[in-house]
């Protein structure tokens, strides 16, 4: 589903650069997953997993919930999900929700469309290309940011939780829970696309 163009995601044209000064304060790492912290429905969420393999938005339920949310709020989502292994994953529905980030300096606060799925994570939110996308973000692993434009013009450094990452990946090992990517598959003879969450043992 295209999201809507509004005059806010209009990106200004500003180069995108990261520089040795962006080193100084990464921690050693051997391929730290990307896990930032947002602000959405009032309340600030951490362990939010930023995977460009993804082409949709998801939250896990129990953030859902945590958010105190009302499945009134929910729209229906028509589309069969599935693992690797075959199961089929269980979507309540979708969400939209006004979503800020920031770095203390400056923010944006783009409106969000959440895919909300019952299954197990370890992250609480997982934002895929339509956010960068519409950010016009630029995660680097290496230095441990993304930076992206704000409306003015300014640029916002948002820096990974090297800390939570681990956390995150521990516990993925403990319950042997899947890491979520989301792909979407060519559309079929009706015209209609079909999206599937993959989750990676």
């Amino acid at each position: 589903m295209a999201a809507k163009v509004l005059k806010a995601d209009l990106i200004p044209d500003v180069d995108l650069t990261f520089t040795k000064a962006d080193l100084r304060d990464v921690i050693p790492h051997d391929n730290d997953l990307v896990v930032v912290s947002l602000v959405t429905a009032g309340r600030k969420v951490r362990r939010v997993l930023v995977d460009e393999g993804s082409s949709t938005d998801v939250m896990f339920l129990t953030t859902f919930n945590r958010l105190q949310l009302s499945t009134d709020q929910l729209k229906p989502y028509t589309g069969c999900l599935y693992c690797f292994a075959g199961d089929e994953v269980e979507v309540r529905g979708h969400i939209e929700l006004r979503t800020t980030f920031t770095d203390d300096t400056s923010s944006r606060t783009p409106s969000i469309r959440y895919l909300v799925v019952n299954a197990p994570s370890a992250y609480n939110i997982l934002l895929g290309r339509p956010t960068l996308n519409r950010l016009g973000a630029v995660p680097s692993t290496r230095h441990m940011k993304m930076k992206f434009p704000s409306l003015e013009g300014a640029m916002i450094t948002i820096k990974f939780d090297q800390r939570e990452a681990k956390k995150c990946y521990e516990n993925n090992l403990k319950t042997k829970r899947g890491v979520f990517s989301v792909m979407t598959r060519p559309p079929r003879e009706d015209g209609v696309t079909r999206e599937e969450i993959i989750c990676e043992n």
